[in-house]
């Protein structure tokens, strides 16, 4: 598949605009809304894929499965999750090849322990010693093959020590060479500000999670402090998740007799959009030239 570099995507949107894709559909319709990149996190594919949670349940192979399915679908580049490398410098390298081998244009490498990690950032119960998080970033950037492959080095340091302990992790990691920081579980504007003056200049990932008390703040404010790119980790599923449920009690109460049921009023719209992010009219074409009558 002929996919654009990362980098050519930062060059073309500033900051950068990634909803996250949990699953092929998904991936698709961000490309067909006009979007330069896109994002695959654990949490999203683990929830869609398995009905997991993102709290270490699941391994390279399953992680990779699921990327594979949405990179062969799109043609834009995407930064994944690479949680803390699946292990120890070994796993991390084998973590590199094989997403190289999928087409993941940028991965994110974190220091979380793994038999402890939360679903949330701010949540963050404990993390690895800088020793080891170091290690395996300098492990991942001498394993990659493709000198186009980010590699950002996430610290979620915040949540246990504050943020200045995860400010020096963070310039830590750029020393190592890495390609761009995420400080995850940033708490207040002024954080946002603090790091983003801290760091401009450098590749700067920024995440806006919807709801509770992190702030929401517009791509061109992140953008204005410093932020190179801007993800949103659960905006699409959440949204997804609420109309399935929504439809289901719908139809369960009609089932039941309880209520009337009016067809959808969008279904000829939603029907169209989806045979088009499925490829209908190629695949009827492909039947129409090739295919055997009867």
């Amino acid at each position: 598949m002929n996919r654009q570099s990362f980098r050519h995507a930062l060059a073309s949107e500033r900051p950068l605009i990634t909803p996250l894709a949990h699953d092929a559909l998904s991936a698709r319709l961000i490309e067909e809304a006009g979007f330069k990149a896109f994002t695959i996190g654990g949490s999203a594919l683990l929830a869609a894929r398995h009905a997991y949670p993102d709290i270490g349940l699941i391994g390279l192979t399953d992680m990779a499965q699921g990327i594979k399915d949405i990179a062969d679908v799109s043609t834009l580049p995407f930064l994944t999750d690479a949680d803390d490398g699946y292990g120890d410098v070994k796993s991390t390298v084998r973590t590199v090849l094989a997403y190289e081998a999928i087409g993941v244009s940028g991965m994110l490498i974190e220091d979380q322990e793994r038999d402890r990690k939360q679903q949330r950032a701010d949540k963050a119960a404990a993390v690895a010693d800088e020793a080891v998080i170091e290690a395996k970033l300098r492990a991942a950037l001498a394993a990659r093959t493709n000198p186009e492959t980010f590699i950002i080095g996430r610290t979620d340091a915040y949540g246990v020590y504050g943020l200045d302990a995860a400010m020096r992790r963070a310039e830590r990691f750029l020393a190592l060479g890495v390609d761009g920081i995420f400080i995850a579980g940033l708490r207040t504007d002024a954080d946002y500000e603090r790091v983003g003056k801290t760091f401009k200049g450098a590749f700067l990932s920024a995440a806006m999670f919807e709801g509770g008390n992190a702030p929401w703040l517009a791509p061109s404010v992140l953008g204005q402090m410093g932020f190179s790119q801007v993800s949103f980790p659960l905006s699409i599923l959440l949204r997804s998740v609420a109309a399935m449920r929504a439809g289901l009690e719908d139809l369960r109460s009609y089932g039941l007799g309880k209520t009337q049921l009016q067809p959808f009023a969008g279904i000829t719209q939603a029907r169209e959009i989806l045979d088009v992010a499925v490829n209908l009219t190629k695949w009827r074409s492909i039947e129409a030239e090739f295919g055997q009558d009867g």
